[in-house]
């Protein structure tokens, strides 16, 4: 009987925690950061948000290019075949980068600075580059044309003029980074967005996984409704991001080839293990084009790659000498 009695006391002792999804959204980047968690208690999510939001802009301070004072930006101020020591995060951020731009072919390639802000004012004034403005700035660009060095944490530029854009990694890189945050603070069901850019950890209570719709080109309508977990999804096109010049579609997303947008309509949706690699191979898989993406599904982590074209063939390319 007093057994009995002890665990009937456990039983009405034990009270049945409610879990609730919350939602915790903040500008970062040039876009709007999500936090979706859920938990059963709010002020513990909301600080364990804010933490994960710390590492997000901690990110954005250090490789923003639009942020003339990050560790990004200072490096092109920097002499050519000179030794500069890097934060670890931005180390990390660089060596993912290099190693996917050499896994791409340069598809994907960090050093395409000179080329973004040429194209930034190219969308401003919707007049295409001179032809020798686009050949200077296509001359400073080449992600073979830097080394790092794990021994000293460093890079070493070995080409002048040269500047960095990692608008193609970072916020998937920043996502992955506050995934662990919420993690660590004890909230594995997670998820972050990021634009274009998802991460997620476990699925929500009672399912198999969140549900992602991934928009291409129909701002209207999602192409299809995936159900994910534990893994990191991207999309890249020109959803939102394009400008018509002289009668053709470019996109944001720049050709290293030809330094200039896409014009080719195409979009495409990467799931990997990490934002880190889903969000520079969505990028890739644009300017690579179906006949490229065999390959991309071959690289670690990569669990699949969705093309979608809204016309084939592309747009022709501009000339080799644009309108000044």
């Amino acid at each position: 009987m007093p057994i009995r009695v002890s665990f009937l006391s456990l039983l009405l002792s034990t009270a049945v925690v409610a879990v609730e999804k919350f939602t915790f959204e903040r500008p970062l980047m040039g876009t709007r950061f999500c936090v979706v968690c859920y938990a059963d208690d709010r002020s513990a999510a909301a600080k364990a948000a804010k933490a994960a939001f710390a590492r997000g802009e901690e990110v954005n301070q250090v490789a923003s290019d639009y942020l003339p004072e990050s560790e990004l930006s200072r490096l092109a101020t920097q002499a050519p075949e000179t030794p500069i020591p890097l934060s670890p995060l931005l180390y990390d951020l660089l060596t993912q980068s290099r190693t996917l731009a050499e896994a791409t072919n340069g598809a994907f390639d960090p050093t395409l600075g000179p080329l973004t802000k040429l194209w930034r004012s190219t969308r401003d004034s919707a007049r295409l580059p001179a032809a020798e403005t686009l050949r200077l700035a296509r001359e400073s660009v080449g992600w073979q044309h830097f080394t790092l060095d794990p021994h000293t944490r460093s890079i070493t530029l070995r080409k002048k003029n040269m500047s960095f854009d990692l608008g193609g990694i970072a916020k998937g890189y920043a996502a992955d980074l506050m995934l662990d945050a919420m993690v660590a603070a004890g909230f594995p069901r997670t998820m972050i967005t990021a634009g274009g850019d998802i991460r997620l950890g476990d699925p929500p209570p009672d399912r198999a996984g969140w549900n992602v719709a991934v928009q291409t080109f129909d701002p209207a309508k999602p192409d299809e409704i995936l159900t994910l977990a534990n893994c990191a999804v991207s999309t890249s096109g020109d959803l939102h991001q394009s400008v018509e010049i002289e009668g053709v579609t470019y996109s944001h997303i720049l050709d290293p080839a030809t330094g200039l947008g896409l014009t080719r309509r195409i979009a495409v949706t990467v799931i990997a293990d990490h934002g880190k690699c889903s969000d520079p191979l969505a990028t890739a898989a644009c300017v690579l084009g179906p006949e490229g993406i065999p390959s991309l599904k071959k690289l670690p982590g990569v669990r699949e790659v969705k093309p979608r074209l809204l016309q084939n063939p592309p747009l022709p390319l501009p000339s080799e000498s644009p309108k000044p």
